[in-house]
């Protein structure tokens, strides 16, 4: 087909999951209720912590963030994906295409930023706890997350121009059920070069300096703990950092099976399938790590829906207030 530049094509063709016509009822539903699940998971997320005092600290306010951006990242994705699935028409405009791809990578840059900021929180928390409320005062957290989504926007734009330049052929077809920036450059008859070149050198500096920032904040909290190693000291840690660590691992496990171990040779249904895993399936898991291992977020949950209160003596046991006193910001 004659190329044609961004200007004269309308819409793309979007190939969509490999599932058999067959299988389209079962997976339309059971994508449909991970929809629903990821989406009222992290409403309740925010919710709680907007209402419940106690949650607000400065982890929960970063976890508020994060748990709208993976449901922002639901919204711009999943619903064109169901969409697809029960209907014949999969094509998608050129405009909703770029605007896709833009706000998939603003999002998903903006969590792996919180993410980064979260360990940095718990440095704080277990590195300096006697300093904790006034170096993570109101005002630098703010700053964090602004600059986070300034960062993120910044990154995400740059991206989107130059893939706004690059020519399509008429018809294009992009083989994936949205439009990724891997997937679309793949489908560009343009040079691409220049796109491959800034993803390799900001993109993989951004990831690299994050990685860095968390692995670097975890190493100083372990050298922390193990001047003085307790049975006490090693469980409040793995309470303040363990469901932070499990998203880590979630997160950038799955952009790496994407991202970094795809090879040309490797079969795209692989490729599609590890994209629905960080698409789809993260988002919906994150609301269920937080909330299932932190006591402070089923306490404000049963304060919600109107569950008979904690006794009172358990949360004011001299255990519990001596952990306050310590540290008077950091809940368990």
């Amino acid at each position: 087909m004659r190329p044609e530049n961004q200007s004269s094509v309308s819409q793309f063709l979007l190939l969509g999951l490999p599932i058999r016509p067959e299988q389209q009822g079962v997976f339309f539903a059971l994508f449909l209720g991970m929809y629903l699940t990821t989406v009222l998971g992290n409403l309740l997320i925010v919710l709680l912590i907007r209402l419940d005092s106690r949650l607000h600290t400065p982890m929960y306010f970063f976890l508020s963030h994060l748990a709208l951006t993976d449901l922002f990242t639901s919204f711009d994705t999943v619903p064109k994906m169901l969409i697809n699935m029960c209907s014949e028409d999969q094509f998608i405009s050129y405009a909703g295409c770029i605007s896709q791809m833009y706000f998939f990578m603003h999002f998903s840059c903006i969590d792996s930023f919180l993410l980064t900021v979260m360990a940095y929180d718990r440095y704080v928390a277990i590195c300096h706890p006697l300093h904790y409320t006034t170096i993570m005062r109101d005002e630098l957290c703010i700053i964090l997350v602004a600059v986070s989504w300034f960062l993120s926007g910044a990154h995400s734009l740059l991206h989107t121009l130059l893939v706004d330049q690059l020519s399509f052929s008429a018809g294009t077809i992009i083989p994936h059920f949205f439009c990724d920036l891997a997937a679309m450059l793949k489908s560009s008859c343009s040079d691409t070069s220049l796109n491959e070149l800034l993803i390799c050198t900001e993109g993989g500096l951004t990831i690299i300096l994050q990685l860095t920032a968390i692995l670097g904040s975890y190493i100083r909290m372990a050298v922390t703990i193990l001047r003085a190693p307790s049975i006490k000291r090693i469980s409040k840690a793995l309470s303040t950092c363990g469901s932070h660590l499990s998203v880590v691992f979630l997160y950038y496990g799955t952009i790496a099976s994407v991202y970094m171990f795809s090879s040309p040779g490797k079969s795209k249904d692989k490729d599609i399938i590890a994209s629905v895993m960080y698409v789809v399936v993260t988002p919906m898991l994150n609301p269920f790590i937080y909330s299932l291992r932190n006591k402070d977020m089923k306490h404000a949950l049963q304060k919600l829906i109107g569950a008979k209160d904690t006794p009172r003596c358990h949360f004011f046991s001299p255990a519990v207030l001596g952990s306050h006193r310590d540290h008077p910001r950091i809940l368990n």
